[in-house]
């Protein structure tokens, strides 16, 4: 008799056993299926990531290549700016030698009406103006009608120059 208690106790106690089993065995499907649902999600999210990544790769690089060519377009229009830029630094170097010029000039005449207005004798005036500095820079002092021909001529050039730069700019804008 202990022997058949002994084995109903055990068949009982393997019932039980069996049952928790079954519910933790429910309770790990459940779970696992709720797991293999969520990566399903993922894995849709990812190849609509994917797909939409792989268009914006082709769109970046359709724009690489579109602001390619427009740089290389603009390149002609950057080397006329570069040698507007050069043009008007020579241009600007002319306007102030032409200035210092007619500043030399203006100078030179002042003086002059000075030793006019004085009481000493032509002869005297014309060696002081003789003797004053040239604009011309020459190293004997004297300013001649050939020199002051040649800067105003070398002036005119130069406006002419900046003429030609600034229409040709104008058609370039155009």
């Amino acid at each position: 008799m202990l022997w058949q208690i002994s084995v109903a106790i055990i068949a009982i106690a393997f019932a039980v056993l069996v049952v928790f089993l079954i519910k933790t065995l429910k309770t790990a499907q459940e779970s696992l299926d709720n797991v293999s649902k969520t990566l399903k999600e993922v894995q849709g999210t990812i190849d609509e990531l994917g797909y939409e990544v792989k268009q914006t790769v082709r769109h970046a690089n359709e724009i690489t290549v579109d602001v390619e060519q427009k740089m290389k377009q603009i390149d002609p229009v950057m080397v006329s700016v570069k040698n507007l830029g050069e043009v008007l630094a020579e241009v600007t170097g002319a306007a102030k030698q032409v200035s210092s010029t007619v500043m030399s000039k203006f100078q030179h005449k002042k003086e002059s009406g000075n030793v006019v207005r004085s009481s000493r004798s032509a002869e005297k005036q014309a060696s002081e103006v003789k003797a004053l500095p040239a604009a011309g820079g020459t190293s004997a002092g004297i300013v001649t009608p050939s020199l002051a021909h040649h800067e105003n001529s070398t002036s005119k050039k130069w406006l002419n120059y900046v003429d030609i730069a600034a229409d040709t700019w104008n058609k370039i804008r155009r």
